[in-house]
């Protein structure tokens, strides 16, 4: 299933689950490594055809990889489970030191010496860390990463990376 546009301005940073209990509790999954994304008070935006509604956590546990959470307002099993599948949406957050996935992919990849490497066209989930995806089939990974602004992404590969890459 993939997920609809966001909505202007915000970004895709997870998806609601399955209901837990009958009042209401209901299991989120977070993209989003930010903590206060999974804090009482965090809020959330969801769709429902053309219409948006405003999500805010009362409670919230972790469980798992996971985290069960009680929205405000939505207080039974039934009112849980039309929220079933549904993306969360929220405000970008400011973090000058963060890399955004929104912002590497489409951005130029050069690396510090001013050599262009491609356009990225994905980010790779990875047990290590996060790989960029090159067009063309580079793949780098995310520590090499120095800087990104949205337009241009500025690697710091070791010596002989992109050859080995290549095949050269």
């Amino acid at each position: 299933m993939s997920s609809p546009q966001p909505p202007d301005g915000l970004l895709e940073v997870g998806r609601i689950g399955k209901p837990h209990g009958v009042k209401g509790d209901i299991f989120i999954t977070l993209t989003s490594d930010v903590s206060s994304r999974h804090e009482v008070g965090a809020s959330f935006v969801v769709l429902s055809g053309s219409q948006s509604r405003t999500l805010v956590i009362s409670s919230v546990r972790a469980q798992q990889d996971r985290f069960v959470v009680h929205f405000e307002g939505v207080d039974d099993r039934n009112d849980a489970e039309k929220l079933t599948n549904k993306f969360l949406y929220a405000e970008p957050i400011s973090d000058d030191d963060a890399l955004w996935v929104h912002q590497l992919i489409g951005s130029t990849v050069v690396d510090v010496d001013g050599d262009t490497w491609g356009r990225c066209v994905g980010v790779l989930n990875n047990p290590a860390h996060d790989i960029l995806e090159i067009e063309g089939g580079l793949l780098v990974p995310v520590p090499f990463v120095e800087s990104c602004d949205g337009a241009t992404t500025v690697i710091r590969p070791p010596a002989g990376l992109r050859e080995a890459l290549l095949g050269e």
